[in-house]
């Protein structure tokens, strides 16, 4: 498994706007093949801002690459830069590859 996370700096009376932005947008994602799940959570509220991280697990490296040179992510995005009034600055990619699964 692969996962790749996002995590946005979200500005104080925001968290509304940058939900319902998520909620609304046509992600592309059910159609790509190796995509196995995804989410958006909300986290810790901090005087300056609200932690959101979005999470996005693969079924191997090659599956979320193929996704960011398609098609689909290019639609996925158009216009993500058009909502910087909601961030506190821009998000943090971090990867992870799976080292170790348990399951029930």
């Amino acid at each position: 498994m692969y996962l790749t996370m996002n995590r946005f700096r979200i500005k104080p009376g925001q968290e509304d706007a940058f939900e319902t932005l998520w909620k609304t947008r046509d992600s592309k994602l059910p159609d790509v093949a190796g995509f196995v799940s995804f989410h958006l959570m909300r986290g810790a509220q901090k005087p300056d801002h609200t932690v959101y991280i979005s999470h996005t697990l693969w079924q191997d490296r090659a599956a979320f690459e193929g996704w960011t040179k398609s098609q689909a992510f290019r639609a996925a995005h158009k216009g993500a830069g058009s909502h910087g009034d909601l961030y506190l600055g821009p998000p943090d990619l971090e990867i992870f590859e799976s080292v170790q699964h348990i399951a029930k």
